[in-house]
């Protein structure tokens, strides 16, 4: 088989629930076999069952970078990779003056460290002319109080997405940020349990709604597809144009919800 007639192979780490799997079916949808990675290994094997065998699955903690290596080799041994998505992460709110140091380095391990190690072992076994997206978020440029650790994961990860395209552009190798706003998933639920965030969330974007997310899914599977060989070192806000206003007071909302201070 010729490498214009192989099936395209793409990587998608945190793939079994939320953006991660939603990506992993839109990448199937588009012709693709997924090696998709994750420590939900429950989440794994319903999202195998529903591939129609174009999935492929192994677990993969992105923080351990043996784990991340040999899932990049499983790819390598389908042909080498066309596609790599650094989607695994996950925030953890605290102020600054009482966020406790394992909390902070849980969070850049997983969300910084974890999207260089996707990076560096997708970027050794991909094919030439591929393409790597990794997933920030809104907090990548836009602060908010409580978010240290993710906002600086985040603003990392755009940062080292554009080292990444310098790096790779020789091999004609394009890598870009996704940086999503609110998106509804299992990993959001909890700003939906507090009263008043979301509808502060809504109201900061241009477009009246929170994401769901497909949204996510729709960009990356531009990034990775034909219609974008000349676009790379890019930061895409998939946030309803929430980065032209303000993120919500998680404080005020946090303090609500908790109630008053006893006397």
């Amino acid at each position: 088989m010729t490498a214009d007639a192989r099936q395209r192979v793409a990587l998608v780490t945190g793939a079994a629930a939320g953006i991660g799997r939603s990506i992993t079916e839109r990448l199937v949808a588009d012709g693709m076999l997924v090696i998709a990675g994750d420590i939900d290994e429950t989440g794994l094997a319903a999202l195998r069952a529903h591939g129609g065998g174009q999935v492929i699955t192994q677990r993969c903690d992105v923080t351990d970078e043996a784990s991340v290596a040999a899932l990049a080799d499983l790819a390598a041994d389908h042909g080498g990779l066309d596609a790599a998505v650094a989607n695994a992460g996950k925030g953890a709110y605290g102020l600054i003056v009482e966020h406790p140091l394992e909390t902070w380095q849980e969070i850049i391990d997983l969300c910084l460290t974890g999207v260089f190690l996707t990076v560096k072992h997708a970027g050794r076994v991909m094919n030439d002319g591929g393409s790597i997206v990794n997933i920030a978020s809104l907090n990548a440029i836009q602060p908010s109080a409580g978010m240290a650790a993710y906002c600086t994961a985040k603003a990392g990860v755009a940062m080292l997405t554009k080292v990444a395209a310098m790096e790779l552009g020789d091999r004609a190798i394009r890598v870009n940020t996704v940086a999503p706003g609110l998106v509804e998933t299992a990993a959001t639920s909890g700003f939906f349990m507090v009263p008043g965030v979301v509808e502060e969330f809504v109201e900061n974007t241009t477009v009246g709604r929170f994401a769901q997310p497909d949204d996510i899914a729709d960009m990356v599977s531009f990034l990775v597809g034909p219609g974008s060989t000349f676009v790379s070192a890019g930061f895409f806000s998939v946030d309803g144009g929430a980065s032209t206003k303000r993120y919500p007071d998680l404080p005020s909302a946090f303090a609500r919800l908790v109630g008053p201070t006893p006397s």
